[in-house]
């Protein structure tokens, strides 16, 4: 007997837990870069009291620090969306699941580089 040709091969076969890596991780990283973009956000309160050179200089480096940070949450979305977007075969779940873990690492990398940048009073 001959194979059907409509017969889908194995690779390309309909996975059906393939909503699970992505659903991990955007319950993960919607959360967590809603808190870090929060704590970003009234950062700058850390130098409420701070006047002259000290202000500037938390200033200058504020407003670059959460230009990446944002970039950063840009990135994580773009992750969730692609991990989301993929198409529901087996031969996608490597990436599928490697995208969905990058994007809550990705929060966590722009939180770092932002507390890292900035120069605190």
């Amino acid at each position: 007997m001959s194979q059907n040709a409509t017969t889908a091969t194995p690779a390309a076969a309909r996975d059906p837990r393939a909503f699970v890596a992505p659903l991990v991780a955007t319950l993960i990283t919607l959360p967590l870069g809603l808190v870090a973009l929060c704590f970003a956000g009234i950062s700058p309160m850390a130098c409420d009291s701070c006047n002259g050179d000290e202000a500037h200089a938390f200033d200058d480096s504020f407003a670059a620090a959460f230009t990446v940070f944002q970039a950063g949450l840009a990135v994580a979305l773009v992750l969730l969306v692609t991990a989301w977007a993929l198409p529901w075969q087996r031969r996608h779940a490597a990436k599928r699941v490697v995208l969905a873990a990058l994007a809550p690492a990705a929060v966590v990398l722009a939180w770092v580089l932002f507390y890292g940048m900035v120069d605190w009073p």
